[in-house]
């Protein structure tokens, strides 16, 4: 059975960058979105993938994910997703020994900025950065599947 413990944060500036990979496009949408779970299609750079995850709210949600031909989730992407798709840059970073993902978003998105970091445990300690802003874990309107219905472009 797949988890994900992850948490989630507002960034105060754009320092992070200089620690930063070169960034990988992601272009994802959801072919379902109901109370139980959400099902995501995703491109990755040259890959792609069927993600199922659990809707539950906070750090600890059921996930499986299952690797699908590039064409196929083009075309799931073009016909059976919901639009506006999540269109955004995903970077990586180290500090103090974790992986930090920082996604940069565009598109209905554009302006949001995210730092994701996945954890071992629900309790697992960590340094935070001095680029971390407020922790937006328990907000599902930062989850990418509510900013297909709530685009960021829209938020007050």
């Amino acid at each position: 059975m797949g988890t994900e413990i992850e948490r989630k944060f507002l960034l105060k500036d754009d320092s992070w960058r200089a620690a930063a990979d070169a960034g990988c496009r992601y272009l994802q949408g959801y072919l379902v979105g109901s109370q139980h779970a959400s099902v995501r299609v995703r491109i990755e750079g040259d890959k792609a993938f069927l993600n199922i995850k659990s809707a539950t709210l906070g750090i600890y949600r059921k996930e499986y994910e299952y690797p699908i031909p590039v064409s196929d989730a083009e075309e799931l992407l073009n016909t059976l997703c919901e639009k506006p798709l999540i269109d955004k840059v995903r970077y990586h970073l180290t500090h103090a020994g974790h992986v930090w993902e920082i996604d940069v978003f565009s598109g209905d998105n554009s302006g949001l900025v995210v730092a994701e970091l996945e954890l071992e445990r629900e309790d697992s300690p960590f340094e935070r950065p001095a680029w971390l802003g407020d922790e937006v874990s328990d907000d599902p309107g930062y989850y990418n599947v509510s900013l297909v219905k709530h685009p960021y472009k829209d938020w007050k």
